[in-house]
């Protein structure tokens, strides 16, 4: 198995996960608090990930300072992507808020050719140029159909390329479980805090179970999150993510009763249709080298 191979499934895996507990968490958001949900499911999250972590022989901070500071670094870009990106999730149709989170391979695979001088070459670029059109059609500024809170969306689009383009950074020697372990502390330290000061609310039974699940995807989601963007090349692997939007659309449409409308599903098929020019010119160029 080829290294891109490998990483274009863990992508769909960790897309299927991210997705999955995007479902649960906007299932239980109707009964319990935003941070509320984000202690309980990153507390769960934490100790599977400690365990893990512990078994593999991966708690330990044997690796270079340069190294530690992107994990910091990249803690915080995952911190800002949660926040953000779950006050969207909470207000908007799930289908809506992944069809916005389409536009990371477009903005992972510029971030690459900007800052690592990865080549796209021209026809990607006009790729990119297209997705971004196709993203407008989704967020529909200054019309009826805007919301608000695809801004949060978008902020969030821009938190995890930041996380992802740290990640590429990272040297071998960080085990990925450690990377996973600190994401998950910092974010439940902070959901803890918060939660601590606005008060703490009784938990459904059947909300609190929906959060315990949503940890064991997270967790496995974020895992592979970390690995993937070490697995191969961005440019080729990024486009992956599309699989999201098939389980969006079917989780949306099944267990809230959603759909997007017919420009929301316009401007997704034009970002999806850039990603896939972009694997396509990706697969041409491998084949020519």
């Amino acid at each position: 198995m080829t290294p891109n191979f490998r990483g274009a499934l863990l992508m769909m895996g960790s897309m299927a996960a991210f997705t999955i507990n995007d479902t649960l968490i906007k299932a239980a958001g109707a009964q319990i608090p935003l941070f509320q949900m984000v202690a309980i499911r990153g507390v769960l999250a934490t100790i599977l990930v400690y365990l893990l972590a512990r078994y593999y022989g991966a708690l330990h901070l044997n690796f270079p300072r340069h190294d530690k500071w992107l994990v910091a670094a990249r803690c915080l870009a995952e911190l800002l992507a949660t926040i953000f990106f779950l006050v969207a999730l909470l207000h908007m149709p799930l289908a809506n808020v992944t069809a916005i989170l389409l536009a990371l391979p477009l903005t992972v695979t510029l971030g690459a050719a900007l800052f690592f001088q990865e080549y796209i070459g021209w026809r990607r670029i006009l790729a990119i140029v297209f997705g971004f059109a196709g993203m407008l059609l989704i967020v529909r500024p200054g019309t009826d159909g805007f919301s608000i809170y695809a801004i949060y969306a978008l902020i969030a689009v821009a938190s995890v390329t930041a996380r992802d383009l740290i990640t590429r950074r990272m040297s071998v020697h960080v085990p990925s479980l450690a990377v996973t372990l600190a994401t998950t502390a910092t974010i439940t330290l902070t959901a803890v805090l918060v939660t601590s000061v606005s008060g703490w609310v009784p938990v459904p039974a059947a909300a609190g179970s929906m959060v315990a699940f949503a940890a064991v995807f997270v967790l496995t989601g974020y895992l592979f999150s970390v690995i993937v963007m070490r697995a191969g090349e961005i440019g080729f692997i990024a486009p992956f993510r599309y699989s999201s939007l098939i389980w969006a659309l079917g989780l949306g449409w099944a267990v809230f009763g959603d759909w997007p409308d017919r420009i929301t599903m316009a401007g997704a098929a034009l970002v999806v249709g850039a990603g896939m020019f972009m694997l396509f010119r990706e697969r041409t160029r491998q084949s020519a080298e």
